[in-house]
């Protein structure tokens, strides 16, 4: 009975030695899939949390540039990644569910196949026009448009991208009609605005407030609920007399679907620290982000939420991706 007792209680000590080398986080090397190039704000944010990771853990953090696909390349490789968390990434609102709705096919299920770990950032959006509009208010805009009903262009960085939707989102919400002219990046859609071969975009508040600063362009409204203390002058949507254009971009830290909750509980608690650390949220004020960190469960919530909002958008106005 005695050697009975002794083995089981081996055996137990065994299982629980590897769960606890499966369950602990970070292993020597973890990789941060990106899905966008560098320089980009997804890159940014990487490597702040690359570099933070590695002072705290010791571990070794690279960063993987790999984008296309509207960001499902990149996430894929976070989808068929390790359990043990080797391979994390930057996931944004096409790559964690809205590109369901916007592909034929996807190579991997966001609800299945990835874990929300937390968000991370978000970043104010907002609405630039060409000073050659003649106009200062949104008031003054729409009802330009309403006169000149698909008269006016606008750029985005892409068909699906939130440039894109939050635009059509404010045509809708001011009952005005745009043409959409799609661009390959924030600089050249900032450029286009300036020089009037469009009237207007919606973009990182960081891609055009230089300009706008220097007078080359005007801003008129952020997507945001508050104002923004990068541009404290420009109003709110809502403050404006249009209610419900809420377009915030955010980033959000994301897992294998096949990480075990414990894995996932300690990226979670790590990434959080990181995020509440006064030289990090600094760090990301300097380029207009606002840290978000939030529990495991709080972040699938805000996702879910943000994915339903916009492919109501994205049915409505029959948005495709390229």
């Amino acid at each position: 009975m005695k050697i009975k007792v002794a083995v089981l209680l081996c055996a137990s000590l065994i299982v629980n030695s590897a769960m606890g080398q499966t369950d602990q986080w970070p292993p020597s090397q973890v990789t941060i899939m990106v899905p966008f190039a560098a320089g980009a704000t997804p890159d940014i944010v990487a490597r702040i949390l690359a570099d933070k990771f590695h002072e705290r853990t010791g571990k070794t953090f690279i960063v993987e540039n790999r984008p296309g696909a509207g960001g499902n390349l990149a996430i894929s490789s976070v989808a068929r990644g390790p359990s043990n968390g080797s391979v994390i990434g930057i996931g944004l609102l096409g790559a964690l569910g809205l590109n369901k709705q916007l592909m034929k096919s996807m190579p991997y299920d966001p609800e299945k196949d990835l874990s929300v770990v937390t968000i991370l950032v978000e970043q104010t959006n907002v609405l630039a026009v060409s000073n050659e509009l003649g106009i200062r208010t949104v008031k003054e805009l729409i009802a330009k448009l309403q006169q000149n009903p698909g008269k006016y262009n606008y750029a985005s960085i892409g068909p699906g991208s939130l440039s894109h939707m939050g635009m059509e989102l404010a045509a809708r919400a001011s009952k005005t009609k745009v043409t959409h002219l799609p661009m390959k990046s924030s600089p050249e859609a900032t450029m286009a605005v300036m020089r009037n071969d469009v009237q207007m975009t919606v973009l990182p508040l960081i891609s055009v407030l230089p300009l706008a600063k220097e007078g080359k362009i005007t801003l008129l409204a952020v997507t945001s609920e508050q104002r923004s203390s990068a541009a404290p002058a420009v109003p709110t949507f809502t403050e404006e007399g249009i209610e419900g254009v809420i377009a915030v971009a955010w980033s959000a830290l994301v897992a294998p679907g096949s990480a075990h909750k414990t894995v996932i509980d300690e990226i979670n608690r790590q990434t959080t620290a990181i995020l509440n650390d006064p030289s990090v949220k600094a760090k990301f004020a300097a380029q207009i982000m606002v840290t978000k960190p939030m529990s495991v469960e709080q972040s699938k919530r805000y996702v879910d939420l943000e994915v339903a909002k916009w492919a109501e958008i994205v049915r409505a106005t029959g948005i495709e991706a390229q």
